[in-house]
C-alpha cells in the first residue's frame, strides 16, 4: 500500500490519490516539431529510482502534490504543494 502525507488531510491511503505525471516544461509552440509534440504528449520516461510527481489529492483537500518517490521501492522521501515548499 502506498501512504501519502498530505499537508491537509495527514497520512493517507495512495487510492484517495491521482497520479498526474512528471512535471516537464511545455514545448514551445511556434517552435515545436509534431515529433517533439508527440514526445511531450505520449512519450514518459520508465526511470527506476528517485522521481518527482505531480498527484492530486482527489477524494479529499483537492490538493495538487509533487511528491519525491522512488519508483521501484514506492518510498516516499518528499511531499510539497505545487509551487511551495518541502512540509
Amino acid at each position: 500500500m502506498l501512504l501519502i502525507d498530505c499537508p491537509y488531510c495527514g497520512p493517507r491511503n495512495g487510492s484517495e490519490f491521482a497520479w498526474q505525471g512528471v512535471p516537464s516544461p511545455r514545448p514551445d509552440p511556434a517552435s515545436t516539431t509534431p515529433l517533439e509534440w508527440r514526445r511531450y504528449l505520449y512519450e514518459e520516461d520508465n526511470l527506476a529510482g528517485w522521481v518527482e510527481e505531480r498527484w492530486k489529492h482527489r477524494s479529499g483537500c483537492r490538493a495538487y502534490l509533487i511528491i519525491e518517490r522512488h519508483t521501484a521501492t514506492n518510498e516516499i522521501r518528499a511531499v510539497r504543494l505545487l509551487g511551495g515548499t518541502p512540509l
